[in-house]
This record gives structure tokens, C-alpha cells and sequence, in this order.
């Protein structure tokens, strides 16, 4: 019916589209695995269900609200309609301070408590290291 030629091109076409499909959907399986999106206070307040996994939380460092003692530093992160309290033990970047933005990982305990293992410290786009803000006055 269909000479040797027009199988063996439906073959390849065949082949290469299924290769194609496999890798797209490995390429989306990998990035929804890998990929972290943070919530803010107010997603975490209408979540119905807390979650268990790790998950990132975003916002600003509210105001007066940094207390670091001994062991932990203790803050509080608001989009300026929620808020929810954080705790971290351990070093912070140079950036986190009050009224700057901050993404907190680790894990909820519940609505208005968020127990963090990691504390990222967001910039503006007009950010500049303190080493090259300097040098930039100097001249």
C-alpha cells in the first residue's frame, strides 16, 4: 500500500514527535519540582489547609518588629494587609532589615507562625553593593 519510503518518513515523524513530547513534559515535571514560588501573609491566611512541605513566604520586614536574642531572631513579615510572625536561628544577609523585603523558607506552623530555616533579603532594581556606592562618591 505505502511504499518503503513513505514508512520509513511516518516512522521518523513518529519517533520525533513521541522524543519531543517525552522531553517537554521530563523538562516541566523537573521545573515544577524544583521551582519555589513564595506566598504572601494574605495567601497564607485564606490557605483552608496548612501545608506540610517546606514552602517560601514573602514580603516586607514590618517595622520595629526585628528582636534577636541568644539563640533566634524573630520578626515579622507583612504584605501591609496580613501579617505573620517568623522565627530563624542563624546568620542573616547584609540586606535584611526593617521595611525592606525579605523571602523566608521553611515551614508553617500555623496561620500567624512560620518557623524559617532560610532568609533571603530582596533588593530593588536600583540596588548597588555598598563596595561600588562607594567608590561611585569617591570620584
Amino acid at each position: 500500500m505505502y511504499g518503503k519510503k513513505v514508512k520509513l518518513r511516518l516512522t521518523f515523524l513518529t519517533v520525533l514527535i513521541l522524543s519531543l513530547g517525552l522531553t517537554i513534559y521530563l523538562v516541566l515535571v523537573s521545573l515544577k519540582e524544583n521551582v519555589v514560588y513564595f506566598l504572601s501573609p494574605t495567601e497564607i491566611k485564606a490557605l483552608s489547609e496548612l501545608q506540610k512541605d517546606k514552602i517560601r513566604i514573602g514580603g516586607m520586614v514590618k517595622e520595629n518588629s526585628i528582636n534577636v536574642n541568644n539563640e533566634q531572631i524573630i520578626f515579622v513579615i507583612t504584605d501591609f494587609n496580613n501579617e505573620i510572625n517568623v522565627t530563624y536561628s542563624g546568620l542573616v544577609p547584609n540586606l535584611f532589615q526593617e521595611n525592606k523585603g525579605v523571602v523566608a523558607e521553611g515551614f508553617l506552623r500555623d496561620k500567624n507562625y512560620f518557623k524559617a530555616v532560610k532568609i533571603l533579603a530582596k533588593h530593588d532594581e536600583n540596588y548597588m553593593p555598598p563596595e561600588l556606592s562607594n567608590q561611585k562618591g569617591d570620584k
